[in-house]
């Protein structure tokens, strides 16, 4: 039994880090329902469901109540940089390893998609913070659990492998809805969109992302790429001439790998920018997340070729079919918004370009077997 009277001892225990099975992560779903002791704090989206989460359902009156079953816990079967537990088949909470500080992207994107109605995303329940010495630093976030839920490095590559782009047409749409929504004003974002005479943050970035990947790319691939470092520069200059483009938040790292196919359809997740650039303004222009978003479709494309041996001629026309949907459906769907001007369309090729480079980055630090998708895009496109 855990008693009520001592409401600080369940926050304690959270101080450890949670896996599944060991019962912390019911404990703080139970805990939500309780007055939130100092030093930890809780922000609000929804309020947590009732089905499913009957054991978990608190009369603060009461002396004591059950200690929820860790058997009400499963984990996932991927690789994370943070870890998340679903509890009861009705809730995830992702705890951030390390804790990350405040103020973090997601609780304000979550408060204001909440508000301008936006809901194709995993429901937000609560952000969980705890303030220290330092600051305030974020623990976990609460979210509902999408049954039958799959991410696009799953689903999106058996469609490439069934030659099947029709999906890509919903993906323009929900990417449209995201930008739309984005761009509303809400209480927490007041004045979403901005407009500045200059923007030179974008074509400084890329400058450097290719000298990086120069630098860290090397053999038969390292110069491939320096032979053809003019013509990256050039196919970079657009982003140097960014003018009264409108720049709102965007995703950040909107890939594939962010957008869950559930029964229900379809959810874009993880709002916590891209963990390889952090120092971008959170203004960025719409062009860049669905450039992130297409190239991504060029990666699913080679990952079918490489995995399962696709034909690389059927493969490239399936990517281009994907492509051409996903953008047609897109510029429809901003129409429809009466958000059209938030694309400019000429800076697409150059942060596609980008992406690639900071791909081969991430796969010269991290993960060198990556190496060979960004490369296949590159070398296809030049």
């Amino acid at each position: 039994m855990i008693s009520l009277l001592n409401p600080r001892s369940v926050w304690e225990r959270l101080n450890d880090a949670p896996r599944a099975g060991d019962g912390r992560s019911s404990e703080l779903i139970r805990a939500l329902n309780c007055k939130i002791p100092a030093p930890f704090a809780v922000r609000r989206f929804h309020p947590l469901p009732s089905a499913g989460l009957d054991d978990f359902s608190t009369d603060i009156q009461l002396a004591s109540v059950p200690e929820p079953s860790p058997a009400a816990e499963r984990g996932f079967d991927v690789d994370q940089t943070n870890h998340s537990v679903i509890v009861s088949e009705s809730v995830v909470v992702k705890w951030l390893t390390p804790p990350a500080p405040l103020p973090a992207p997601t609780p304000d994107v979550f408060a204001h998609l909440t508000a301008v109605g936006f809901t194709a995303t995993a429901m937000p329940y609560a952000a969980v913070s705890r303030h220290d010495d330092e600051g305030e630093v974020l623990l976990a976030l609460v979210t509902a659990y999408l049954p039958g839920a799959s991410d696009g490095w799953e689903w999106c590559v058996d469609e490439a492998v069934a030659d099947n782009a029709g999906f890509a047409t919903e993906l323009g749409i929900l990417t449209a809805d995201l930008h739309a929504a984005m761009a509303t004003p809400s209480e927490t974002f007041p004045d979403p969109v901005q407009y500045v005479p200059a923007h030179p943050e974008p074509h400084a970035r890329a400058l450097r992302a290719l000298r990086e990947a120069l630098a860290l790319i090397d053999g038969e691939d390292g110069a491939w790429l320096m032979a053809r470092a003019q013509d990256f520069l050039a196919a970079l200059d657009p982003l140097a001439r960014i003018s009264n483009v409108p720049l709102i938040r965007i995703h950040g790292d909107l890939h594939v790998g962010q957008i869950l196919r559930w029964r229900n359809g379809y959810a874009v997740i993880d709002f916590d920018g891209n963990p390889t650039v952090t120092d971008a303004s959170p203004f960025q222009p719409a062009a860049r997340d669905l450039a992130q978003l297409t190239t991504s479709l060029e990666h699913v494309s080679q990952v079918a070729i490489q995995r399962y041996d696709i034909n690389p001629s059927t493969a490239e026309e399936w990517t281009s079919t994907a492509r051409d949907r996903l953008k047609s459906a897109y510029y429809a769907r901003l129409g429809e918004h009466g958000q059209s001007t938030l694309l400019d369309s000429s800076l697409l090729r150059p942060f596609e370009i980008e992406q690639e480079l900071r791909e081969l980055i991430y796969s010269a630090r991290h993960l060198p077997r990556w190496r060979y998708a960004p490369m296949g895009v590159l070398r296809s496109w030049f």
